[in-house]
């Protein structure tokens, strides 16, 4: 696998995995409609970074990243051209959450239990090869996340094998676990760790924390 990434989306999600792929001497090309906004962290984030526009950026990734609101991810990706990312994997760390406020810590989706937004994502723009990933951890913790307990558990799910193994090197290079749920239909129970893993936050203030399966 070539070592060029493309960052669909400029917020805290997606410039710490640009962070983390330059990290380990990726070329790194962010996608935004709002460059200024990326004009403190280009200066800090050395020869190997570059912004542009959603389309620049799928254009330029061999591995692609999509690090959006959940509400936006198809007005993203039709900006981004669909058509450029056929065929290459897109790491989906998206989520279905509302605008709705949370009742008792507990998050709102706009998707239903047996329909997640990747399976939508993957019905509606088919030849991409879109994988689950770190989508159950807040962004601190996205990049060699240390625990006490040991490496976290990442839950990653997609159809295409090829593109689950693409994922799982960049996950084993970051630092995780891996737990492989198979294809789309497991994103019905990966998306909602993200409301399990937020609670503690909204209730208590705590966000210090990360998912670990065990096995005996």
């Amino acid at each position: 696998m070539r070592k060029q990434v493309g960052i669909l989306g400029s917020g805290s999600v997606g410039r710490t995995l640009a962070d983390g792929f330059l990290k380990y001497g990726y070329e790194v090309k962010v996608g935004t409609r709002d460059r200024l906004r990326l004009a403190h962290w280009l200066k800090q984030a050395g020869e190997k970074a570059s912004v542009g526009s959603f389309s620049d950026a799928a254009h330029f990734g061999d591995l692609v990243v999509l690090a959006v609101k959940g509400s936006a991810v198809e007005f993203v990706l039709d900006l981004a051209g669909a058509a450029t990312l056929h065929g290459k994997t897109v790491i989906d760390t998206c989520n279905p959450i509302s605008d709705d406020q949370p009742v008792h810590g507990v998050l709102h989706f706009f998707t239903k239990m047996n329909f997640s937004l990747m399976e939508h994502l993957q019905e509606k723009y088919s030849r991409i090869h879109f994988v689950k990933a770190f989508s159950c951890v807040g962004n601190e913790f996205m990049v060699n996340p240390e625990f006490e307990g040991g490496k976290p558990t990442m839950f990653i799910c997609g159809n295409n094998e090829d593109s689950k193994n693409q994922v799982k090197e960049v996950l084993d290079l970051f630092g995780w676990e891996i737990a492989d749920m198979g294809k789309a239909e497991a994103a019905r129970a990966i998306e909602p760790l993200c409301m399990l893993w937020c609670i503690p936050g909204f209730q208590h203030n705590e966000w210090r924390h990360a998912f670990k399966l065990l096995k005996k």
